[in-house]
Parts: structure tokens; sequence; C-alpha cells
């Protein structure tokens, strides 16, 4: 399999800038590597965006995570390997990238305070800003049809 094109991200240098900022930002946040990496891998397979499945698995792998702990992400509600923090982040992961399904709000006020009771106002900005540049990589790569296993290196 091959990509459409080069990702976007790397043709407009200026684009991979601005995202390098970006993590810069979520790293100071005060989230631990290994959240942010179960919060991309369940948006990306929300997404379906394979490349990124790829990288957010081989990286919690490489974390050091269960085997376990990986394969239920994309069941995390009914898996017992996330805390109680880890799964308000994921709640929040899932309302903010599925915001088509929602009736009301997107992120409601239960989930907010669920949130809200275990992160500060930084790292819960750290966990939206991931979120969004989440989306944006799952949609530059599913765009061009950006295969798993690429290095972006």
């Amino acid at each position: 399999m091959q990509a459409r094109m080069t990702n976007p991200a790397f043709v407009l240098p200026d684009g991979m800038k601005g995202i390098g900022a970006i993590f810069k930002a979520v790293n100071a946040g005060g989230i631990s590597h290994e959240l942010q990496e179960v919060v991309g891998l369940r948006i990306s397979q929300i997404n379906g965006c394979s490349a990124c499945v790829h990288a957010h698995h081989a990286n919690l792998v490489k974390a050091g995570a269960s085997a376990e702990r990986i394969a239920a992400v994309a069941a995390w509600r009914e898996a017992p390997f996330f805390d109680d923090a880890e799964r308000a982040a994921l709640a929040l992961a899932e309302a903010a990238t599925r915001l088509a399904d929602r009736s009301g709000e997107a992120v409601d006020d239960p989930l907010w305070d669920q949130v809200a009771d275990h992160y500060d106002e930084k790292q819960i900005a750290a966990l939206i800003m991931l979120i969004g540049v989440t989306n944006m990589f799952n949609r530059l790569n599913a765009s061009i049809k950006e295969p798993a296993g690429t290095s972006w290196n």
C-alpha cells in the first residue's frame, strides 16, 4: 500500500512546526505519555486511521503496556485494565471525537465534572489539545490513505 501523497504535515513544513508546538504543550500539561497513547489509540480506532492505530499500538508496546491493556482499549468500559481517571479521559476523548453523534452538548456537564474530578485545568487542557491534534492527524491520514506502519522519520 502507498499513500496518495506525502503527508500534508510534511508538504507544508510550517504546519509541522505548529503541530510540534501543540505536542510540546501537551507534553508539558502533566498527563502521562502512556495516557496520551491510550487516548490517541482510542480516537484513532473510532476514526479508522490505520496509520495512527499502528503507531499508538507500537508506542504502547514500547512503553511496556500489557497486551491485554492495549487490546482492551476499544472496549475500555467493560475492561478491568483502566482506572477511573483513565476512564474519564477516554470518555472525554470519545465525546469530543464523536461530535455528530451527540443529540445535546458534545461534552455535557456530568462528563466535564467526571474529568475535573481527576485532572486539574492544565491536564484537562492537555487532554483537549491531544484529542484535537489526534483527530487532525486521523483526518490527514484518512484523506491520503496513509498505510499502517509508515515511518515519518
